[in-house]
C-alpha cells in the first residue's frame, strides 16, 4: 500500500489511519498537542492540513513531509511518496486567526459592561468550543495591542472564565509523569482541594488554615519557574493576571478569620481551576521538554507545598540546560582593590551575610547570590527576566520609578523596610555607575535585621554564643 502526503493532505485523516502519528506531532512541535483535543478534532481541527501544521509548529513543509514519511515508514512499514507539486493549502490557522478576532470583541463588550448571559449565548452561537491557549493568546494580544492594561484583564479575568467555562470543563486534563513540574503541580491542587473541603465543613480549624497557607509556596514556584520560561517564549499576559490573582489570596489568607473564609477559599478554587484548565494546557502545548528541563531545575530552591515530585520524568540533556561541570580552577581576576578567582568570587557572595540581586543597564536580572537562607526566593529561572516581571502588578509602578530615576542620575538610591512574621526586614536598591558615572545598572540588597536591631550596650570579647 502506498501512502502520500501532499501539502492539502487532512492531518487528522491520516492520524486517524495512523494513530501513532499523534505522537509524532507532539514530537515535532509541543503546539500539535492541541489537534487530540476531542473538541477540536469535531471542529476546526478537522480541517487542519499538512499546511497549518507547518505553520503553526514553524517547521518547514519539505522537512514536515521527511518527519512524517519516515514514522509511517518505521512504524506501519508503508510506502509513501512525496508530491511536492501539490498547491499549499490551509484553513484552519486562518479560521484560528478569525476566532481570535471574535474572542476579543466578546471580551472588549464584557469590559464594557454588557451582562454576562447574552454574551455566554453569543459565544456558543459564534465558536462553539474555545481551547486554553486561544483563552491565553486572546489576553495576551489585548495587552500586547494596548486595548486593555494588565490590571484590566486581572480586574475581570473571573468573567472571562465564566464566559468560556462551559467549553473549557470539558476538555481533556493534562496528564505527565511523576517529577515533571505539571504532575507536581496537580498534585499540590488535590492537596489544597482536600484542605479547602475541611475548611468549609469546620471553618474554626486553624490548624488547617496554617496548613493551606503553604499554598504560597506553590504560587512562587508558578511565579519564579514557570512563569519566566513562559516570558521567554513570548506568553507574558496570563502569568501576568494571575500573579496578581496569587497575590490577591496571599494577602486574603494573611488576614483570613471565619468572616472572611469563605471568600478565600472561593478564590483559592477559582485559581485551581484557572491553573488546571488555562495554564497547565496552554504551557503543554507551547512549551517544549528543553522548556520543561529549565522549569524543572531549581525547582527544590523554592520548596513544595505537601508533596514530593515524583522521580519518572527526569529533564533532558542536563548538561546543556545548567552548565555545571567541573571546571579546572580558574586563575585569578584582577580586581580593583586584589585578585581573586572566580570560585572565591562564587563563594565570597554565597556566604555574604545578606541577599543580593543585580539587574543590569537594560532591567534584565543577571545574577542572585545563591545564599542557604535567602529572605525572598530565588531561582535560576529568574536570570535574562525582565525585572518588572519578577514583582507583582501592584509594584510595577515602584519598580519603573526606581529604574528611570537611577537610569536619569537624579537618584542613586532608594530604602524600604518591612515586617514579616515578627521579622524586621531592610531592602536597598542601589545605582551601579563606573568610574566615569556611567549607569550599569542596579544591586538590591535584602538583610534581616531583626537581631541587630536588638543590639545593646557593646561587646568587645570573644562570645561564641552571642
Amino acid at each position: 500500500m502506498t501512502v502520500t502526503l501532499k501539502a492539502s493532505t487532512k492531518i487528522l485523516d491520516l492520524a486517524k489511519k495512523f494513530p501513532f502519528l499523534f505522537d509524532t506531532l507532539v514530537d515535532i512541535s509541543p503546539k500539535l498537542k492541541r489537534l487530540k483535543n476531542p473538541i477540536l478534532q469535531k471542529t476546526i481541527g478537522k480541517r487542519a492540513t499538512l499546511t497549518d501544521v507547518s505553520k503553526i509548529s514553524k517547521v518547514p513543509l519539505n522537512r514536515l513531509f521527511v518527519l512524517l514519511s519516515e514514522s509511517i515508514s518505521k512504524n506501519a512499514n508503508e510506502n509513501v511518496i512525496i508530491d511536492k507539486e501539490d498547491q499549499e493549502k490551509g484553513e484552519w490557522q486562518e479560521e484560528l486567526q478569525k476566532r481570535q478576532v471574535k474572542l476579543k470583541e466578546l471580551v472588549l463588550k464584557l469590559h464594557a459592561g454588557q451582562d454576562l448571559e447574552p454574551l455566554q449565548e453569543e459565544f456558543k452561537e459564534i465558536l462553539g468550543d474555545v481551547s486554553a491557549t486561544e483563552i491565553a493568546e486572546m489576553e495576551q494580544s489585548l495587552i500586547s495591542s494596548g486595548e486593555l492594561t494588565a490590571q484590566q484583564v486581572t480586574a475581570l479575568c473571573d468573567l472571562h472564565i465564566q464566559v468560556f467555562k462551559e467549553s473549557l470543563d470539558v476538555q481533556e486534563k493534562p496528564e505527565s509523569i511523576p517529577g515533571h513540574p505539571v504532575n507536581t503541580y496537580m498534585s499540590e491542587n488535590n492537596e489544597a482541594r482536600r484542605l479547602v473541603g475541611i475548611l468549609k465543613e469546620n471553618p474554626s480549624d486553624s490548624d488547617t488554615l496554617d496548613e493551606l497557607k503553604k499554598i504560597v509556596i506553590h504560587y512562587q514556584r508558578l511565579q519564579n519557574q514557570l512563569f519566566p520560561v513562559l516570558e521567554k517564549a513570548g506568553i507574558t499576559g496570563p502569568s501576568t493576571v494571575m500573579w496578581a490573582k496569587q497575590d490577591e489570596i496571599k494577602d486574603m489568607l494573611n488576614d483570613a478569620g471565619e468572616s472572611s473564609l469563605d471568600k478565600v477559599l472561593a478564590a483559592i478554587e477559582d485559581m485551581i481551576y484557572k491553573e488546571e484548565n488555562i495554564l497547565y494546557p496552554m504551557a503543554l502545548e507551547t512549551l517544549s521538554e528543553y522548556d520543561w528541563a529549565r522549569v524543572r531545575i531549581g525547582e527544590e530552591e523554592i520548596g513544595y507545598a505537601w508533596v514530593t515530585p515524583g522521580n519518572k520524568w527526569e529533564p533532558i540533556t542536563p548538561i546543556d540546560i545548567h552548565q555545571a561541570d567541573q571546571a579546572p580552577e580558574s586563575p585569578k581576576i584582577k580586581l580593583n582593590t586584589g585578585n581573586l578567582t572566580l570560585k572565591e568570587i562564587d563563594l565570597i557572595l554565597r556566604h555574604l551575610p545578606i541577599d543580593i540581586s543585580f539587574v543590569d543597564a537594560h532591567e534584565k536580572v543577571v545574577y542572585y547570590s545563591a545564599t542557604d537562607d535567602r529572605v525572598f526566593p530565588r531561582s535560576p529561572g529568574v536570570i535574562g527576566r525582565s525585572v518588572i516581571n519578577c514583582h507583582p502588578q501592584k509594584s510595577y509602578d515602584k519598580v519603573k520609578a526606581i529604574m528611570d530615576a537611577f537610569r536619569e542620575g537624579t537618584q542613586d538610591k532608594a530604602m524600604f523596610w518591612i515586617q514579616i512574621g515578627g521579622r524586621f526586614i531592610v531592602i536597598g536598591y542601589y545605582a551601579v555607575r563606573d568610574d566615569k558615572g556611567e549607569f550599569m545598572g542596579t544591586l538590591e540588597v535584602s538583610q534581616d535585621v531583626t537581631e541587630i536591631r536588638s543590639l545593646e550596650g557593646e561587646q568587645r570579647l570573644l562570645n561564641w554564643d552571642s
